[in-house]
């Protein structure tokens, strides 16, 4: 019995020593990541070995340059989160230290962390086109193969892969995966790098008659695609994981997935449908009326709509989870492309005045529609099929423009002179800032 009861309690007696052990031992950061930013430019995701004293980290932690921060959360795991109001201009030097609960310090460390995403655009090369990106230095370097055409970029996962949409000159189409690797969030000693493209593999097998794109910050990619007849199209959703399933819908327009995951805004010829996904329980709910979908809004569940009224008048609007859509601007010129900043506190608007000299003009309102400033885009036209994409950590926006000259008067027809530019907007002032690389399309790649 002496003997039984020796070898139970050898075990529980180590087992508790360990334990004492391992609760002497100081905390360890076990995970350090960009987080999807919705109230402030940028935002970090920590994980800790054991519960931490988040008001200890917040005094003891640093940023360089010393812009204003909060960290969120309780337990083991926290947010550093930039407030909003903020630019930046440089990578930030974080300096993390602090405290657990039961008061042991956590190892000092300290990381380079650049926010700021690239600009990623469709370059007209020799041979066709070729997508590109532009690095911190302004230098471009080439991402993908010279193809025919490229239809669709489509950033996943917070810019994680690429998905792509190519066309043969025989009109068909293939779709594309692009892995990435960004080294945006790194070690003081290891320092931050250049992006590096992965290898380049076919997401289906088969050429294709048409493709529509949609991805979300999970790194979930929607494919809307059809092989034979206009109509017949089949919707195949990758997880972020890798795996694929069916979904059985029906859609009257392209599908997109929400930017946080487990539901898609499907058109349908009675009006929008937001639609839960698997593994989700089914559930659809309806808007009704004639209206498109413009833009997401960096906070859950916002999004700019247009409608299109039978005066042919159009709205933009601003939907909200639990609200009726909020009209922001209403007039009958062509609402070409929007963005939004937070939960639409900012508002942007490309309109184009198809009367006279076809004006392109840019808005920029508050959530309730007021108008904060006005800029006419003269000498531009926004390149057919792009739009209009804002950052929060630079307060900029990005499009896509043409240069173009009036041939003779004013009011008389326009004649391109220039290939379109990536054009940087400031977002306050609305001042342009085009970059010198000609492009067909352009696009904020997130630095994940």
């Amino acid at each position: 019995m002496r003997q039984l009861l020796l070898a139970l309690g050898v075990p529980a007696v180590l087992a508790l020593a360990q334990q004492q052990w391992l609760l002497r031992q100081p905390p360890r950061l076990e995970a350090l990541e960009p987080a999807p930013a919705s109230s402030g430019p940028a935002a970090l995701r920590s994980r800790f070995s054991r519960p931490m004293d988040s008001a200890s980290i917040a005094r003891s932690s640093r940023l360089q340059p010393p812009l204003e921060h909060r960290w969120l959360g309780e337990g083991d795991g926290l947010m550093l989160s930039l407030s909003a109001g903020q630019r930046l201009s440089e990578p930030l030097r974080l300096e993390l230290e602090g405290r657990d609960r039961r008061g042991l310090a956590l190892r000092p460390g300290a990381w380079w962390w650049d926010p700021r995403p690239r600009v990623l655009a469709v370059v007209p090369v020799p041979g066709g086109e070729q997508l590109q990106l532009r690095e911190r230095d302004g230098r471009w370097h080439p991402l993908s193969p010279v193809w025919h055409r490229i239809l669709q970029v489509q950033p996943t996962g917070g810019g994680r892969s690429l998905a792509l949409v190519s066309r043969s000159p025989e009109g068909e189409h293939r779709v594309w995966r692009l892995p990435l690797r960004q080294r945006n969030l790194a070690p003081l000693a290891q320092g931050l790098g250049p992006v590096q493209a992965g290898r380049l593999e076919p997401l289906l097998p088969e050429s294709l008659t048409f493709a529509h794109l949609s991805g979300n910050q999970r790194g979930d990619l929607l494919v809307q695609s059809t092989m034979g007849m206009p109509g017949e199209s089949v919707l195949r959703l990758w997880s972020a994981g890798g795996d694929s399933r069916l979904l059985d819908l029906e859609a009257s327009g392209g599908v997109q997935l929400l930017p946080e995951g487990g539901a898609a805004v499907v058109p349908l010829p009675e009006g929008l449908a937001l639609v839960d996904l698997p593994p989700r329980v089914a559930r659809r709910q309806i808007l009704p009326g004639s209206r498109d979908l413009s833009s997401f809004c960096p906070q859950a569940g916002r999004a700019l709509l247009v409608r299109h009224w039978p005066d042919f008048r159009r709205s933009l609007e601003l939907v909200e989870p639990g609200q009726a859509p909020r009209h922001l601007w209403v007039g009958s010129q062509a609402l070409m492309a929007s963005a939004c900043d937070r939960g639409g506190q900012r508002v942007w608007v490309l309109l184009l005045d198809a009367t006279g000299a076809q004006r392109l003009t840019l808005l920029s309102l508050d959530r309730q529609g007021r108008l904060l400033r006005r800029r006419t885009l003269t000498g531009w036209e926004l390149e057919p099929g792009t739009g209009l994409q804002y950052d929060p950590s630079t307060d900029r926006l990005l499009a896509t423009l043409r240069p173009v000259a009036a041939a003779g008067s004013t009011t008389g027809p326009k004649q391109t002179v220039t290939a379109a530019r990536a054009v940087l907007i400031d977002a306050t002032r609305l001042e342009l800032d085009p970059l010198d690389q000609p492009v067909l399309q352009a696009q904020w790649l997130p630095a994940g």
